[in-house]
């Protein structure tokens, strides 16, 4: 029998480029979503009934939706179907780790990526300062607002106890040349994996979000210190190139580098399935307990991301 993989939000910024880049690696690929003229089947996630349909004859289901629904994720893991998601909240995560059932957390670039980088970095101890960068240019749509909306204001414990607001402490890196960013701080934010890799790692692991755009950097922090004044920082244009960093106590780094943030991303949750279908996990599962680093590079690589250990 033909293994389907459903693509919940197929059409949308990451999850249209998944399904053509599964089709391409001969995957049965679905696209789900609301518009019928665009979607393969047609799924509206608040109606657990139209979900539970849409589940039939699948094997694995990638939620690229921006929903962050557990309850989306248990109708497929109790049915014994293989569910990941590329979001990034780490709420979100513990809820996940609570279904029942074949769940693989950090599927993207960020937390995923990163989280495998972020474990290279600590093998040379801790702490790790992990850099999320990302090209302003291309996170113009309504989900990336939604993030970005989402965090604002907001805090979170950091690995010494203390209350962190997104947006805030900033910290200025050197980030690889290949990235093209000038120099400029990055910003305290509550990526998913950084309190299970302290946990984990036993050291502190830390991170931290900048744009391309110093301006648009400097309306993250504007969101959360003063909100009206964000209201009248114009949008500044940035481009699409984007960077990952860890950086562990020893000074060194381990870094990823590319252009187009949510074709990079596809590519690498496109390789998570394809493992998921060879070998099938049966509980949640972070991806850092489940393959390293260099199981995802020549796939990366191969679709133009660059690494490097070095600054």
């Amino acid at each position: 029998m033909t293994e389907s993989v459903l693509v919940l939000g197929g059409s949308g910024a990451a999850g249209k480029h998944l399904v053509k880049i599964l089709r391409a690696a001969g995957v049965e690929a679905l696209a789900a979503g609301r518009n019928r003229a665009r979607a393969d089947r047609v799924i509206d996630l608040s109606d657990p009934s139209s979900l539970s349909a849409g589940l039939d004859g699948v094997s694995v289901v990638v939620n690229c939706s921006g929903i962050e629904d557990p309850t989306v994720a248990a109708a497929a893991a109790t049915r014994g179907i293989a569910f990941t998601d590329i979001a990034s909240d780490y709420n979100y995560f513990q809820q996940l780790e609570q279904v029942d059932g074949p769940i693989l957390l950090c599927a993207g670039i960020a937390p995923g990526l990163t989280t495998l980088l972020a474990v290279e970095a600590a093998r040379g101890g801790g702490p790790v300062d992990v850099v999320i960068g990302f090209g302003a240019g291309e996170l113009g749509g309504p989900a990336s607002a939604e993030f970005f909306d989402g965090l604002s204001g907001k805090s979170f414990t950091d690995p010494d106890g203390s209350q962190v607001r997104n947006y805030t402490r900033p910290k200025l890196f050197k980030l690889p040349a290949q990235a093209g960013y000038a120099r400029f701080p990055a910003l305290r934010t509550d990526f998913g994996d950084q309190n299970k890799l302290t946990a984990d790692l036993g050291v502190p692991v830390r991170s931290y979000l900048r744009l391309d755009s110093r301006l648009a950097t400097v309306k993250l922090a504007a969101f959360t210190l003063i909100p009206r004044l964000a209201t009248i920082i114009p949008d500044m244009p940035g481009g699409s190139g984007w960077v990952v960093a860890a950086y562990g106590d020893t000074g060194q780094c381990h870094w990823a580098a590319g252009h187009g943030l949510y074709r990079a991303t596809a590519v690498l949750t496109a390789e998570v399935v394809k493992r998921l279908l060879d070998n099938p996990i049966e509980s949640p599962t972070w991806i850092h307990d489940w393959i390293k680093l260099d199981d995802l590079r020549e796939p990366l690589e191969a679709a133009g991301v660059e690494f490097g250990t070095g600054i």
